[in-house]
C-alpha cells in the first residue's frame, strides 16, 4: 500500500483502441500517479508498448504474480466487459485498488460480486465514468439545480456510431452492445442530472439486418420514468451518424449539450432561458486523466471514492430492465430502490491538458479508423 507521499503506481490492464488512445497516454499528465505496468494478451503490444512507455509488461497468465511483487497499488481496467469481474476480485484479494471501466460488468450479480470483493479486502472501487470530472457536464448538473431552466421535467439524448463488423462491441459473449457502450452514458447522465433514480422503463431494439447486428442489436431505445413524473428519452446506436447529444427540457428553458459525451473534441453547452440563448464552450482536455489523478488522491487521503461501485451497478440495474423491457415487446418494468450513494459535484471538477494522439499497436477505432 503507498503511502500519502508516494505516487500511485497503477497497472493498466488491457491494451485495446481506449487503453492505447485515453489511458496510457493520461499518466504523463499525472502529477500523483504513475504507469508501473501493463497486461495485455498480445505479444506485440506487450513488447511495443512496454518499450513506448519505459515499463513492465506481461500477460494475462502473469496477472496475479505482478500483484503479488507488492510494486502496483491500483490498477486500471480496460478490458472488455466480460472480463471485469475476475480481473477486479483478483485484484482485491491482493489489496489492489480498481478503476475499473463502464460498464462496470455485464449483469447486476457481477457487479455486486466485485463491490462486495473490494469491501470484503478494504480497497477502493470506482466505476471510470470520466464525465463526472468534466467541466461542460459538471456546469449542466449545476444549471439545472439552479434552476436556471426553471423545473427540469424531461431529459432527450441520442448517442450513435458506426461500428465495424468484427469489433468487440458486437460480440455479446464479452458483454457489449450498444446500449452497454453508449446508452449508459445517457442513463447516467439522466440520473446526474434529474439527481434521482428511475422507477420504470420501457423499451424496445431494432436492426436493420445486417450480419454485424446479428449478436447485439443494431439500436435501443428506451424511455425512463422517474419520481415527480418526469421523463428521461434515450436511443443509442451502432449503425448510424455519429451523434453525442443530450438535451434537458425545464418548465422555463432548456439546456443542450451538443457533443456531450466525447473525450476528444469540445463539448458545447446552449442555454435557453428568457427567450435568450446563451453558447458556452468546454474545450477539450484529458478526462481520463482526471479519473487517474482523482482516484489516486482518494487512495493517497483514504477519501470516499465518487463515483462508487454502487454508482457503476446503478446503471447495470437499469440496464437489465430495459434489456427485459425489450424482450417483452416494450411492456413496463419496475425498478427497485437503488442503494444511497453520493453524486457529482462542481467540487470534482478538474481541467489536464488534453494529450497527443498516440501511434496505435494492433488497433482500430470501433468504426475500423486506425
Amino acid at each position: 500500500m503507498a503511502d500519502t507521499k508516494s505516487k500511485i503506481r497503477y497497472a493498466v490492464v488491457g491494451s485495446g483502441w481506449f487503453a492505447q488512445i485515453a489511458v496510457l497516454p493520461s499518466f504523463a499528465n499525472a502529477q500523483n500517479a504513475e504507469l508501473a505496468a501493463i497486461v495485455s494478451g498480445d505479444p506485440v503490444k506487450r513488447s511495443e508498448l512496454g518499450q513506448k512507455y519505459q515499463v513492465p509488461a506481461c500477460d494475462y497468465d502473469g496477472f496475479d504474480e505482478l500483484l503479488e511483487t507488492g510494486k502496483i497499488d491500483a490498477v486500471y481496467i480496460a478490458l472488455p466487459n466480460s472480463m471485469h469481474r475476475d480481473y477486479t476480485v483478483a485484484a482485491a484479494k491482493h489489496g489492489v485498488h480498481i478503476l475499473c471501466e463502464k460498464p462496470l460488468a455485464p449483469t447486476a450479480a457481477e457487479c455486486q460480486d466485485m463491490i462486495e470483493a473490494c469491501q470484503e479486502h478494504n480497497v477502493k472501487l470506482m466505476t471510470a465514468y470520466r464525465l463526472h470530472f468534466e467541466p461542460g457536464n459538471l456546469a449542466a448538473i449545476e444549471a439545472v439545480q439552479n434552476g436556471k431552466i426553471g423545473e427540469a421535467r424531461l431529459f432527450h439524448s441520442v448517442f450513435t456510431q458506426q461500428v465495424a463488423e468484427g469489433n468487440i462491441r458486437l460480440n455479446a459473449d464479452l458483454g457489449s452492445g450498444p446500449l452497454s457502450d453508449l446508452g449508459i452514458y445517457c442513463i447516467n447522465a439522466a440520473r446526474y442530472l434529474f439527481r434521482d433514480e428511475p422507477i420504470e422503463v420501457t423499451a424496445m431494439h431494432a436492426s436493420n439486418g445486417e450480419t454485424r447486428f446479428s449478436e447485439v442489436p443494431e439500436m435501443v431505445t428506451a424511455s425512463m420514468r422517474f419520481p415527480k413524473e418526469r421523463l428521461a428519452v434515450f436511443t443509442c446506436g451502432f449503425g448510424e451518424g455519429q451523434v453525442s447529444e443530450y438535451r434537458v427540457v425545464g418548465t422555463t428553458g432548456d439546456l443542450r449539450m451538443e457533443p456531450a459525451y466525447s473525450f476528444q473534441d469540445d463539448l458545447m453547452m446552449y442555454l435557453t432561458a428568457g427567450g435568450k440563448t446563451t453558447e458556452t464552450k468546454y474545450r477539450v482536455s484529458n478526462q481520463v486523466g482526471a479519473e487517474i489523478v482523482y482516484f489516486a488522491d482518494c487512495i493517497q487521503n483514504n477519501r470516499t471514492v465518487e463515483p462508487c461501485g454502487h454508482e457503476g451497478l446503478a446503471d447495470i440495474q437499469i440496464i437489465e430492465a430495459i434489456q427485459k423491457s425489450a424482450r417483452m415487446g416494450g411492456k413496463p418494468v419496475p425498478l427497485d430502490s437503488f442503494v444511497t450513494k453520493t453524486r457529482p459535484t462542481p467540487q470534482q471538477q478538474m481541467t489536464l491538458p488534453k494529450t497527443k494522439k498516440p501511434t496505435l499497436v494492433n488497433a482500430a477505432s470501433p468504426s475500423g479508423e486506425k
